[in-house]
């Protein structure tokens, strides 16, 4: 059942890094601001770079369900900065929400085809 759990890990590092990315976009006329990165998923599971913190008291759920990951973040790699020293591509942050979606849409595919087979092994038994 560990998928499921690196399944919900992954949404959350996804969710995590739309909001980086938004964060670029919002900012993009910002003299002086740095793009940022989140940091790859590969290295949130090898390092495991997944910190659970509370962000107010009021949102413990006391039901155990999980308190929303915190992912490290960077300063992204700049491939040009603009006379204001900001160095945000809105071409290439339009790119990795893109590509963000498309693997939120992979992820849920792959925890939606497990469920089924999940079922149907119940349903035989």
């Amino acid at each position: 059942m560990q998928i499921f759990s690196i399944a919900s890990q992954r949404a959350q590092w996804l969710s995590a890094r739309l909001g980086v990315i938004a964060g670029n976009v919002a900012n993009a006329s910002t003299p002086g601001y740095r793009a940022r990165e989140i940091t790859p998923f590969s290295a949130v599971l090898e390092n495991r770079q997944v910190h659970m913190a509370r962000t107010h008291s009021a949102h413990l759920n006391m039901a155990g369900q999980a308190e929303r990951a915190r992912f490290e973040t960077r300063e992204a790699e700049a491939a040009r900065m603009t006379h204001s020293g900001n160095t945000v591509s809105l071409e290439k942050e339009m790119l990795k929400g893109a590509e963000t979606v498309r693997a939120f849409r992979l992820n849920t595919g792959i925890v939606r085809a497990y469920h089924r087979m999940f079922l149907l092994s119940l349903r035989d038994n």
